[in-house]
């Protein structure tokens, strides 16, 4: 199986130690709230549970293996991948296990239709969902309905890598139709083509210029406040690769003071340690 498993760097592994971090806080704390019935832990792009170090070149355990160990634990575990062989593998690897279910497909159709309608906030339950792709996903639409259900906290990878290297490019007259398809679904709408351009005079009339990643970044951040509805979203973690150029940028959303505090101060860490 190591040929489908992810090689993964430095920043990764920092990843996951804010997940789990932030996983057993959220836990330890909903365990103790007698009038929550349930609570659950959905990660969207699973994986085969278990990546590759670049580092040392050894197996280390996957978002869904690091939660799973977490003690207290949650009451359900939601595991999605759309790779038949990596769904395959988060199977054997949960076989023993009564509350954990794998779907295999979109998790942009399966959040929606099978497991966003077990979280409802009316009926006293809450989720934490992990959003942890290679590209630009998951479509709005999913973060926006996470979003006004209020009953789901999400920690979001916005692959800014993918978004630079095939949409937002200098001349966006130049991008594929494809990539701009992608983006809309990505953002919402095609408002961030707004955000990512302005307009300038130069010597021989306008000039379009594209803005800096924090633009685009700041604009996303105030989209899950003011259109999907989160009442905190923290500033988002900058995850760098060792030239120090934002791969992604890993976000925050929550309708719980308690969890934004949380989170910002294992932000802070992480940013405080030199991340």
């Amino acid at each position: 199986m190591a040929e489908q498993l992810d090689v993964v760097g430095n920043w990764t592994e920092i990843k996951l130690a804010i997940i789990e971090e932030y996983a057993k806080a959220y836990a330890k704390i909903l365990e103790r709230q007698s009038h929550i019935r349930h609570f659950a832990y959905i990660d969207a792009f699973a994986g085969a549970g278990t990546i590759v170090s670049r580092d040392t070149g050894e197996e280390i355990p996957g978002s869904p293996a690091v939660v799973l160990d977490i003690k207290p634990g949650f009451n359900h575990y939601h595991l999605i991948e759309i790779d038949k062989s990596r769904a395959k593998k988060l199977r054997m690897l949960t076989a023993s296990r009564n509350d954990v279910s794998v779907y295999e497909g979109d998790c942009n159709s399966i959040l929606i239709k099978e497991v966003f309608p077990n979280c409802r906030y009316e009926e006293f339950r809450r989720a934490l969902c992990i959003f942890d792709p290679y590209g630009l996903n998951p479509n709005w639409s999913v973060v926006e309905t996470a979003g006004k259900m209020r009953s789901i906290e999400i920690i979001l990878n916005f692959m800014i890598m993918d978004a630079n290297r095939n949409v937002l490019w200098s001349n966006p007259e130049k991008v594929m139709p494809k990539q701009i398809k992608r983006m809309n679904v990505f953002w919402g709408d095609d408002s961030w083509r707004q955000v990512a351009y302005e307009s300038r005079r130069g010597l021989f009339g306008d000039m379009i210029e594209k803005r800096a990643n924090a633009d685009i970044i700041q604009a996303y951040r105030n989209r899950l406040k003011e259109k999907a509805g989160f009442e905190y979203v923290p500033e988002p973690m900058p995850m760098k690769n060792l030239k120090g150029m934002p791969i992604y940028y890993l976000f925050f959303a929550s309708h719980n003071r308690t969890g934004d505090k949380i989170a910002s101060s294992i932000f802070h860490k992480y940013r405080a340690l030199g991340y």
